[in-house]
């Protein structure tokens, strides 16, 4: 486990350097222990119909990602939210990405899950950090979305999602 999170830990530095999507340097430097079509990009499903666990720094980084968003959402949604801010909040969302990572003690499964939700998250910072407008706005949106997923499928006790309208 340490040894992918240290490989982990430097995948997200690169990518972030390099200004490389984090989401695809994640997929392609995570060792799996399970094979993957190579085609289809991995589904987040139930742990054999039961929402995945969580851990104290699971349920810390991302409710402080959901209460960031939350700050910004009514300039999102009112499609006045600055470059500046959505900038700022992607650099809030990646040291929460990177606060989770440093601090996981998921079991490998649970692990390999989480990996698909953050991935989404990752991209959704990187259009935050690199696009301005619409796109910028778009990776909030699948930050949102990844908020969603999240809370159909890990139990994390008192979570409560995002009140949005789309």
């Amino acid at each position: 486990m340490i040894k992918q999170l240290k490989k982990i830990t430097a995948t997200l530095s690169a990518a972030a350097l390099l200004s490389v999507g984090a989401q695809q340097a994640l997929a392609q430097n995570h060792d799996h222990s399970h094979a993957h079509d190579a085609q289809a990009p991995a589904q987040l499903t139930l742990n054999n119909g039961q929402k995945w666990t969580t851990d104290d720094s699971l349920r810390k980084g991302m409710s402080r990602i959901r209460d960031a968003l939350s700050t910004q959402l009514p300039a999102i949604h009112a499609n006045k939210a600055t470059t500046k801010q959505y900038r700022t909040l992607a650099k809030k969302v990646d040291g929460q990405i990177e606060f989770m990572v440093q601090n996981c003690k998921l079991d490998p499964a649970t692990d390999a899950a989480l990996h698909i939700l953050l991935g989404e998250i990752i991209a959704g910072a990187d259009a935050m950090k690199l696009k301005q407008g619409a796109e910028a706005r778009e990776g909030a949106v699948k930050i949102l979305l990844a908020l969603d997923k999240y809370e159909t499928h890990f139990d994390h006790p008192g979570w409560h999602g995002i009140q949005h309208g789309h």
